[in-house]
């Protein structure tokens, strides 16, 4: 797995502040930011936190690339709707010989991790398979219509591709470009960070909240799971680690443990 923070909302303490203070004050838009110091801009940030008040961190949009984490991570972390994704295609781009994410607990039993590897390796060649032979039919067609051969070769296949990827697996790997506010980015670390969220997107969930940490700590100085800020809301699920927990994301900045 890798994370990069790629972007963010330049100084983005001072711009959420900006909105606040425009939310408490009767300042103008012109004079808005006088008097935004880097003391006043804290005091706004704790004082949006203390009152709950999330809807001028919105104001602040964090962009992250992110590479070899699963299809199976893919199809969770985009159920957070209020963000922007843009994915390497299945579709367009050949899967020859893909990259797998095999989860640990596979991966340290020798028998399992032998077994896994024989069904990835499999899936590709079903996959490489499938693509020959559905290139070929395709290639005849547009040929038949009057394609030259290399222009019916490479379109046939994008269109054997398209169907041929039906057979790769979930631990097939990705790439993203992913877009979040701050506000649903908290939303994100609170229920990913959470011991009880799957390995791999709480991998992720972490690393993306040390990157935003570094970038922003006030905004994001109480960001993660929610027994930092409180009893563990989890119930008879709890993990029952919260002192553990809070240990660790303590200790959270510049992208690593």
């Amino acid at each position: 797995m890798k994370v990069n923070l790629l972007t963010y909302t330049p100084d983005p303490e001072r711009t959420v502040a900006c909105a606040a203070k425009l939310c408490y004050s009767p300042a103008s838009i012109d004079t808005v930011y006088e008097g935004l110091t880097p003391e006043k801009t804290e005091d706004f940030i704790h004082m949006l936190n203390s009152l709950g008040h999330e809807s001028p961190i919105e104001h602040a949009s964090f962009t992250f690339g992110i590479e070899g984490v699963s299809r199976s991570l893919l199809a969770q972390i985009t159920r957070h709707r209020i963000a922007s994704f843009s994915v390497q295609s299945q579709r367009y781009v050949r899967e020859k010989r893909f990259e797998f994410v095999a989860p640990p607990e596979i991966a340290a039993l020798p028998e399992a991790m032998e077994e896994f590897q024989t069904a990835m390796e499999e899936d590709a060649r079903h996959y490489e398979r499938l693509t020959e032979i559905l290139q070929e039919k395709h290639k005849k067609a547009l040929m038949d219509q009057g394609l030259e051969e290399a222009a019916a070769k490479k379109k046939a296949e994008k269109m054997a591709i398209e169907d041929a990827r039906f057979v790769l697996p979930n631990a097939c790997a990705t790439k993203m470009i992913c877009t979040m506010n701050a506000r649903e980015l908290r939303h994100f670390f609170s229920h990913r960070c959470c011991n009880r969220a799957q390995w791999e997107i709480r991998e992720l969930a972490t690393r993306m909240l040390a990157l935003a940490k570094e970038a922003a700590p006030g905004l994001f100085e109480t960001a993660g799971p929610p027994c930092l800020r409180g009893s563990c809301p989890e119930g008879k699920m709890s993990c029952g680690k919260a002192a553990q927990v809070r240990e660790k994301f303590a200790g959270l900045r510049g992208g690593a443990l």
